[in-house]
């Protein structure tokens, strides 16, 4: 019964999709802004099936800072429709001509993108992915098949009702969105194995979710978001510009992928430095851990395991490694980390270049705060996911990173010999 209903929403989705990768930009931008607007006119609709899904999160006990990533407000809504309307200002990159030349016979060879077809989001607790996605891939000219986690349930079949409706007022296909209503394990376990109908599957979510994913997929899988973040603070940094990045980093919103998770610290400064990171996350309730070195010098810190350097909390926790430089700096952090986002604070311009060549990340800062690993903050408008492996797209996604390429051959009879 699962297999039939998720081969009719793959069937669907291949129409549409077949339907989208034809569309002018125009009519594609008139979609977007027609969806943004929907949106708007919505938002007390979507806020009352959010509220459905914060009650039931709330007495399924959701820890706190996932249930803000649940959470939806007015202006949580009013900014995915401003992502939608800046999806809509950006270059349309179908039919984009990325290189051409001609061989010695006048063939005239060139590449252009194409869209993947049909994109496949299997997520978590996260309505605003709903949105994204859907502006990404109908930019992109792509089909999506949505499937979120139970927690969002309501809010996420408020959302593609909302953008279904808008794309039906531009004579557009509403199945070029799709969400599955059906949040069981056997669905999503379908789902990972529709290689007839989804070219591309991408889940969003915590580590286990995604290493679940990559697992038991037969469909190729884009690996995206765990992010166990650090920021090395060299000996030379400049101790304020650090610490308001750390705060920043950590308990901006420390449920996300791109929060700090761990502070790495040149020893030379350990003794100074430290007090000051203590004092300075104290206000927001963080708990800290360490190494020898940092429990040494902050005596009532928990001592860190080997297990806390691998991990990340997505929480109101952080664990402190001491260094001797910045050599030991980067061992430890391309050690353990996901390849997400890194940051140095130095002021030294060696420092920053070392930094950056030799860390292995999608995303590597200097002097600047790992939240900004973000498609919006990117100019992205949105982004269907930050990408941590190296195959095709690598870092937050934007509309390039849902294509393809062909090749277009022009000749005038030529055979070959």
């Amino acid at each position: 019964m699962i297999a039939t209903a998720l081969t009719t929403i793959g069937q669907q989705a291949q129409a549409a999709s077949k339907v989208l990768g034809q569309l002018d930009t125009q009519i594609k931008n008139q979609a977007l802004m027609a969806m943004a607007a929907a949106l708007e006119a919505h938002t007390d609709e979507i806020l009352a099936a959010n509220a459905k899904d914060m009650t039931n999160a709330k007495q399924n006990k959701v820890r706190q800072v996932m249930l803000d990533r649940l959470l939806l407000t007015a202006e949580r809504i009013q900014a995915m429709a401003e992502g939608l309307r800046q999806v809509q200002t950006l270059p349309d990159p179908i039919g984009e001509v990325t290189q051409g030349w001609t061989t010695p016979i006048g063939l005239q060879i060139k590449q252009v993108r194409v869209p993947l077809g049909v994109v496949g989001m299997i997520f978590e607790a996260r309505p605003n992915v709903t949105v994204d996605a859907a502006a990404l891939t109908l930019k992109s000219g792509n089909a999506v098949i949505l499937r979120g986690g139970k927690e969002a349930i309501a809010t996420n079949i408020a959302l593609a009702d909302i953008l279904r409706q808008a794309l039906v007022s531009v004579a557009l296909p509403a199945d070029a969105i799709q969400l599955i209503h059906d949040t069981t394990h056997e669905t999503a376990d379908e789902l990972m194995q529709l290689t007839d109908y989804i070219d591309v599957l991408i889940p969003r979510g915590s580590a286990n979710f995604i290493n679940l994913v990559v697992q038991k997929a037969t469909v190729p899988v884009i690996e995206t978001g765990a992010g166990n973040c650090h920021v090395y603070v060299a000996a030379d940094a400049d101790f304020k510009m650090a610490l308001n990045i750390i705060v920043n980093a950590k308990t901006q919103r420390p449920s996300v992928c791109n929060a700090m998770e761990k502070l790495v610290v040149d020893r030379q400064i350990a003794a100074e430095f430290l007090p000051q990171v203590q004092a300075a996350l104290q206000p927001y309730n963080v708990t800290l851990k360490g190494d020898a070195t940092a429990k040494a010098i902050l005596l009532t810190i928990e001592a860190a395991t080997e297990t806390d350097w691998g991990t990340e909390y997505n929480d109101y926790v952080m664990a402190i490694k001491v260094v001797a430089d910045i050599d030991a700096a980067i061992s430890h952090i391309n050690r353990y980390n996901t390849k997400h986002s890194e940051a140095i604070i130095t002021n030294s311009y060696s420092n920053s270049q070392k930094f950056t060549k030799a860390i292995d990340a999608a995303v590597v800062y200097v002097n600047a705060s790992t939240r900004f690993t973000d498609g919006f903050e990117f100019g992205f408008g949105a982004e269907i996911g930050i990408s941590t492996q190296k195959l095709h797209a690598r870092g937050p996604m934007g509309l390039t990173a849902l294509t393809s390429t062909k090749y277009i051959a022009q000749g005038n009879g030529q055979i070959r010999a």
